[in-house]
């Protein structure tokens, strides 16, 4: 009986301790899951919207990352870099600019004018850094390139048309129709198509333009232009970098060369461009989000332009095409 109450008495003790040791560890969980959440709630806060995946955008995003990390913005460290892609959807844009709104972000990026002008439709306090955005003006995003007047500044990738043509007619230079084709729905493509139209016609050339909806309508209306035209312009158009495969093997259905105005729309079947980075507009646009976090005024720092311009050659398409390439500009180019 003796050994029946110690066993009990026993068994009792070990539950107690038992018990104290489970509420002490989950005291100790506790306080360490809310020392974290204090901890993350401390972090800079960098919320990144994206507009949709495709090489172009998605280089764009990694030069901003990796512009952040050099100037000590890392990830889960010392900032909270909340990197969200749309996916294209206009309401996915809506949600993700309130979510960033909601987390009291300190700075939001916008990567495309859709996204940009999603993140400055629910806020007019919090900085917003637009990447990737041809006319600025012309999407109501700022008042002036010199000086935004807003809570926006970043990085423009405005296009050298007038290199882009000469390159052409250098390639083509018994070159008389160019087809144009763009979204409808992009601000930034119709601006450089009505551009790129003044100088195509004013070197001669006649233009034929056809504009999509979606992705979807990208291999049909090719196939009608294709039919007009000796070669195909494009614009940093995100519905055409999406679906440039589709246009391509269009394209080369008809033995039509294609003038992308990005490096990786020419790696992917283009034929030549004098284009744009867009590793580097991304470490540009790195570079203005973290002066602004350190301090700068948006409203008052201009718009920056492209510092890396190159011609851009996908000597393999070249070959494809027949198309003779000059000593001169296979050797000023960067071969893909």
């Amino acid at each position: 009986m003796k050994k029946l109450q110690t066993y009990l008495l026993g068994a009792i003790s070990l539950l107690v301790l038992s018990g104290c040791a489970t509420t002490a560890n989950l005291d100790s969980q506790s306080s360490e899951t809310i020392q974290e959440s204090e901890t993350t709630e401390n972090l800079t806060y960098i919320g990144i919207l994206q507009l949709t995946s495709h090489p172009a955008l998605d280089a764009i995003t990694e030069g901003i990352i990796d512009q952040l990390e050099t100037a000590g913005y890392v990830d889960g460290e010392t900032a909270t870099i909340d990197f969200q892609n749309a996916q294209g959807d206009q309401a996915n844009m809506q949600s993700i600019a309130e979510r960033f709104l909601s987390n009291d972000a300190d700075v939001m990026v916008g990567i495309a004018t859709p996204a940009a002008q999603a993140l400055v439709n629910v806020t007019d306090e919090i900085p917003i850094i637009m990447g990737a955005i041809t006319d600025p003006i012309q999407a109501n995003l700022v008042d002036s390139l010199e000086v935004p007047g807003k809570n926006i500044t970043g990085v423009s990738d405005k296009l050298p048309i007038e290199q882009q043509f000469d390159l052409m007619l250098k390639l083509l230079p018994d070159l008389k129709t160019v087809g144009f084709i763009y979204s409808s729905s992009e601000d930034n493509s119709a601006s450089s198509a009505n551009e790129a139209k003044k100088v195509a016609e004013s070197l001669g050339l006649t233009v034929v333009t056809k504009t999509v909806s979606s992705a979807n309508d990208v291999p049909q209306t090719a196939e009608s232009l294709a039919k007009e035209v000796e070669a195909i312009w494009v614009p940093t158009d995100n519905t055409i970098a999406t679906s440039i495969a589709s246009l391509v093997s269009v394209t080369d259905g008809y033995s039509i060369p294609v003038f992308p105005s990005v490096d990786t729309m020419v790696e992917q079947g283009g034929l030549a461009g004098v284009g744009l980075n867009q590793y580097s507009i991304g470490i540009q646009t790195g570079k203005v989000t973290v002066d602004i976090l350190e301090g700068a005024n948006p409203s008052d720092y201009s718009i920056q332009f492209p510092d890396e311009i190159e011609i851009i050659l996908n000597e393999a398409k070249a070959e494809q095409l027949n198309i003779e390439i000059s000593d001169d500009i296979r050797e000023s180019a960067i071969i893909k």
